[in-house]
């Protein structure tokens, strides 16, 4: 027979049992949402690498030729950011003196009719569009560069924040890029639309504790 005492403990533990799983939960979310935050802030700050590495591309030029580059910086990064996203968007970079050295700040413009806004790549329409931005920055540096940096474009896990309705024309993009420039594009990605844009690409996978590639079929269009 069992007692009132002891039905009042199994209900204590049944419920214990469920506030455990509750937390359990939350702490699963929790840590999942650290680990996303972790990798955006990685991503945020090899984008400031890249940031200032243009920066001082653009400080080591006379006045003019760092008028010329930041023309040609502007250019490539606008065409890139309409090739991808549409005519509505506009890359910047301002220019000032600050204790007797120059410093770029980059934006993109946003136009809605009349209307234009003006934001850092980070808070302009989500990681996307600062994804772009940094593959237009990095072949910026290669074609600007002086003297001339030689060999391929090497990229890990590009456009890696760029929705599905876009990616398209980012692997696009890349093709052109290696097309136009005639330089190599050695990319790692995940995406399968950025794979198959290559005219060969490899497999990676680890059995037994070993990483092994084989070369996959690609789509020729």
């Amino acid at each position: 027979m069992v007692t009132p005492a002891e039905v009042e403990v199994r209900e204590l533990a049944k419920r214990a049992r469920a506030s455990l799983e509750q937390r359990r939960g939350q702490y699963l979310q929790l840590k999942a949402d650290l680990e996303r935050l972790k990798g955006e802030l990685a991503e945020r700050q090899r984008y400031r690498e890249l940031c200032t590495q243009v920066a001082v591309l653009l400080r080591t030029a006379a006045e003019q030729a760092r008028r010329d580059a930041r023309e040609q910086v502007e250019l490539l990064v606008t065409d890139a950011l309409r090739y991808v996203f549409g005519p509505h968007l506009e890359f910047q970079v301002v220019t000032q003196e600050r204790a007797g050295r120059s410093e770029a700040e980059f934006y993109v413009v946003s136009s809605f009719g009349s209307q234009r806004v003006q934001n850092r790549p980070q808070d302009a329409r989500g990681g996307g569009v600062v994804d772009v931005v940094s593959l237009a920055l990095r072949a910026a540096l290669l074609l600007l560069a002086r003297p001339p940096l030689e060999g391929p474009i090497v990229l890990d896990e590009p456009a890696k924040h760029v929705s599905e309705e876009y990616i398209a024309r980012v692997a696009s993009f890349l093709k052109e890029t290696s097309s136009s420039f005639g330089r190599q594009v050695i990319m790692v990605t995940h995406n399968q639309h950025l794979a198959h844009t290559g005219d060969r690409a490899y497999l990676v996978e680890m059995k037994d504790g070993v990483s092994r590639a084989r070369e996959v079929a690609v789509s020729l269009t």
